[in-house]
């Protein structure tokens, strides 16, 4: 068991927006460059009405898509199907997957073991 060395709280603000590989912004709320995170990661993603991630796959991590605000399309493994604000999407390991944006997207992106450019394969 790892010893517990204190809280570790991030503030959205405080946190500065990138862009990702996939084409996605992404606001990173705990990975491994803020905090002493190990297990997973946690970050704020949006993308444009009309915008999409480039189709990619990450071959060690696992995501699950929680989705705030918008709705659009998520395509997971040739699966297109519609999602809107309240729904969750599991993306496993190895899938090839592709989020559009039908009304401006922000969604929370959780990964496990954490995000990372490495992990992350083109077409």
């Amino acid at each position: 068991m790892v010893e517990f060395q204190g809280m570790d709280v991030q503030s959205h603000h405080q946190q500065i927006p990138f862009t990702t590989k996939d084409g996605s912004t992404i606001r990173s709320l705990l990975d491994r460059t803020n905090a002493p995170v190990v297990q997973q990661s946690l970050a704020e993603a949006t993308l444009p009405a009309g915008g999409r991630t480039e189709r990619h796959y990450h071959a060690i991590s696992e995501e699950i898509y929680y989705l705030l605000e918008g709705a659009g399309e998520m395509e997971i493994n040739g699966e297109v199907r519609e999602v809107t604000v309240g729904d969750a999407i599991l993306i496993p390991a190895g899938a090839w997957h592709q989020i559009a944006a039908v009304e401006p997207l922000r969604f929370l992106c959780c990964c496990a073991p954490p995000y990372s450019h490495e992990d992350t394969y083109f077409e």
